[in-house]
């Protein structure tokens, strides 16, 4: 199992690199709104502070490079590439799910990066459904304790699991373990989508369970259930697989419903996340940071500054964006005019 669940991560980085495996059919929804052009912001560009702290870190944008890889020897570079920019930029980054350090110790170097980034907020990952496969307390903590993370990530991923060979398929009872999960983990736990989306209704009862934030992640960036179907060998299943290419909950919706039902948590907004102005709806649609991952994983293979210039350029986007509605800081754009493109309605009315 263990070597298996290496090869797989492996098969992974190469699939999103070279195949197309994007969502089709489905947007994740940013473009259906505008931000109200403020011709005389009254704010001094130079002076816009992007900065917010969340669980004690301090970050200089409320951007996530959100969970990519590990567990197989071409991971470890990425990772430290990244964790290596993250660190420069001062924003916050996830690792990939580290089911296979848990398996395997000698894959945990993959996942390590806190000799290049002392200083981030780092979150590590498990797969929620592995608490119905022998996964509790001890295998979080290791994930945690392991790569000195500030939070873990439980991330839900039905679809994947559905039209992978050998998926994970018994979904049932898991609100009650990530209940008790919640009370007995240290570090705050963050409930993530991998690129489907999560609804209203799941966020409240994740809420209501005692997580300490949702990432809604929702349609419109890469499509797992397309990265699976390059992996079947088998055309039907394929065939099954593409099918679900447009399936999901786009991600401004998720996350304008989520933010709505759960005020009292940190949301995050990822899936289709490419530039600072989608960034910037994001915060003004209830966003307490922005996550993107494919966009980053090409220039991760290269070195940490390939990363930084791609990451760089959406912060001054998000800059830009924050001074033409005359935001001085993050609250205040929280505050700016966000429109539908298709009635001119005003949504964050707050």
């Amino acid at each position: 199992m263990s070597g298996e669940t290496e090869s797989r991560k492996g098969e992974h980085i190469n699939i999103v690199l070279q195949q197309d495996v994007a969502a089709k059919g489905v947007m994740a929804g940013f473009e259906r709104f505008f931000l109200e052009h403020m011709a005389m912001p009254e704010v001094d560009l130079d002076e816009i502070d992007l900065s917010l702290t969340l669980w004690g870190k301090k970050l200089q944008a409320p951007l996530l490079i959100s969970s990519m890889t590990g567990g197989t020897e071409p991971a470890q570079s990425i990772n430290l590439h990244l964790a290596e920019a993250a660190q420069a930029l001062g924003v916050a980054m996830g690792v990939g799910s580290q089911r296979a350090a848990i398996e395997r110790d000698d894959l945990t170097y993959t996942y390590q990066v806190r000799k290049v980034a002392p200083d981030i907020l780092l979150l590590a990952n498990l797969g929620a459904v592995q608490l119905n496969y022998g996964y509790g307390i001890d295998q979080a903590r290791r994930a945690v304790e392991t790569i000195e993370a500030d939070a873990l990530i439980l991330h839900l991923n039905s679809l994947q699991e559905a039209v992978q060979p050998q998926g994970d398929r018994d979904w049932c009872h898991l609100y009650d373990k990530i209940a008790s999960l919640a009370v007995q983990l240290e570090v705050p736990i963050v409930v993530k989508e991998v690129g489907n989306g999560i609804s209203a209704a799941v966020a409240r009862r994740l809420a209501d369970v005692g997580v300490d934030a949702i990432d809604v992640a929702g349609a419109g960036g890469t499509s797992w259930s397309e990265v699976e179907a390059h992996r079947q060998p088998d055309p039907i299943r394929a065939r099954i697989a593409h099918s679900f290419a447009g399936w999901g909950i786009p991600t401004a919706l998720a996350l304008l419903e989520v933010r709505r039902e759960v005020p009292e948590l940190p949301i995050f907004a990822s899936g289709g996340i490419r530039s600072g102005i989608d960034v910037a709806k994001a915060i003004a649609l209830g966003a307490t940071l922005a996550g993107s991952a494919a966009p980053l994983l090409e220039p991760a293979t290269n070195n940490a500054q390939a990363v930084y210039q791609k990451f760089a350029a959406v912060i001054e986007e998000l800059r830009i964006a924050a001074f033409c509605t005359g935001s001085p800081n993050l609250e205040a754009l929280r505050r700016a005019k966000l429109r539908r493109t298709d009635t001119w309605e005003i949504i964050n009315r707050n």
